[in-house]
């Protein structure tokens, strides 16, 4: 515990994928962390002892609806730090007090957000104009926010793109020694191209679509394997579906796995990733292992790493819940010669080396707090 640094970060939650950047701000920036416990929705968070700035767990108290209270962090806003940077959640009560006061006391908060989706009704628009508007700055996800935000009426200085990062360093070490192999032809018994998901089988992510199109596309003589890396509450449905249509030999659901060695060699042999529902942060894990990325066209129920995606670069985009757009979209990607497939390769590596890594954020942070940006 090292306490009394200049800086100070209060965030809702510490999940493990965030582990890499956040070590980085204790290193770099010898951030004090106060962390919540726990969130409404299951996530696997990193162990906060590894952080040597790590002053506290927060209660995240339930109050009504999706508003909570974070027990003990607006009395932080009276500690003599200079620079706050804390998770922007208008859903967050105690954010709001925290705001006012350091507003009062003429400090600086940087709230660290999704910001705006696109799909706020007029009264979220203005409860979030006037939430974010009580902050330094705003720390944003991506590009479409911003751009959103601008429409809206914020100063355009206000607003900091950050991106996202998942483990970086890691991740490419591992992909330096990953080579192409067979493991998929020793699997299926064929040399067909392979799309693959990673994520839970949820009816949200809409994968009946995929297998809908596996099966279409058949018919025409387009053959493709299909591997489904996770599990969940749908995964009973895509089983009977894929059964239903005699797919059995050509889906492979491989169940859930956290081993990221595993991972890459998986994703760096398939021939394009596709998420027919949302997608997150799985376009930033394809592409860091140089895998296209294949998803519906509506940008509002994405997270913001869509943005990743540039059509006929670094994958491309359907109609939403067509599956004859998919369809079309599935065909164009499987008929890439090998020398447009490494060009599509080259791309994937470089949006994630220029934009979604920890080594960017940390320069960002860095900015912040020394008041260049």
């Amino acid at each position: 515990m090292q306490s009394g640094g200049s800086t100070c970060c209060i965030l809702n939650l510490a999940p493990l994928y965030r582990a890499p950047i956040l070590k980085l701000m204790d290193k770099e920036l010898k951030c004090d962390f106060y962390i919540g416990d726990k969130v409404s929705t299951a996530i696997k968070l990193m162990n906060y002892n590894e952080l040597t700035g790590f002053i506290k767990i927060l209660k995240n108290v339930s109050l009504f609806a999706e508003f909570y209270w974070q027990q003990g962090s607006a009395n932080i806003a009276f500690k003599p730090y200079k620079n706050f940077i804390i998770t922007g959640d208008p859903n967050c009560i105690s954010t709001w007090v925290f705001l006012i006061i350091n507003r009062l006391l003429g400090k600086k908060v940087f709230l660290w957000s999704h910001g705006w989706y696109g799909r706020e009704g007029n009264l979220k628009k203005l409860i979030k104009k006037i939430f974010f508007g009580l902050g330094e700055k705003v720390l944003l996800y991506g590009n479409h926010a911003r751009s959103l935000m601008i429409n809206a009426g914020f100063n355009p200085s206000k607003l900091i793109v950050i991106y996202n990062s998942l483990d970086y360093k890691t991740q490419i070490m591992i992909r330096e020694k990953l080579t192409k192999c067979r493991c998929y032809s020793s699997h299926f018994g064929n040399d067909d191209p392979v799309v693959i998901f990673i994520g839970r089988l949820q009816k949200e992510k809409k994968l009946h679509l995929l297998i809908e199109s596996q099966n279409l596309l058949a018919k025409e003589g387009i053959n493709f394997n299909i591997v489904l890396i996770g599990d969940g509450n749908d995964e009973m449905n895509l089983k009977l579906l894929t059964s239903k249509y005699s797919l059995d030999n050509k889906i492979w659901f491989y169940g859930s796995c956290y081993d990221e060695n595993e991972i890459a060699y998986l994703i760096y042999n398939a021939e394009l990733t596709i998420s027919p529902g949302n997608i997150g942060l799985t376009a930033i894990h394809s592409m860091t292992y140089g895998t296209p990325v294949l998803t519906h066209s509506n940008f509002k129920n994405h997270g913001p790493e869509f943005e990743a995606i540039i059509p006929g670069k670094t994958g491309d985009f359907f109609e939403e819940d067509s599956m004859y757009s998919l369809i079309d979209k599935i065909k164009v990607w499987l008929s890439l010669p090998e020398r447009k497939r490494r060009y599509i390769r080259e791309n994937c590596f470089a949006v994630i080396e220029t934009k979604y890594n920890p080594f960017l954020q940390i320069s960002i942070f860095r900015k912040l707090v020394n008041g260049s940006i």
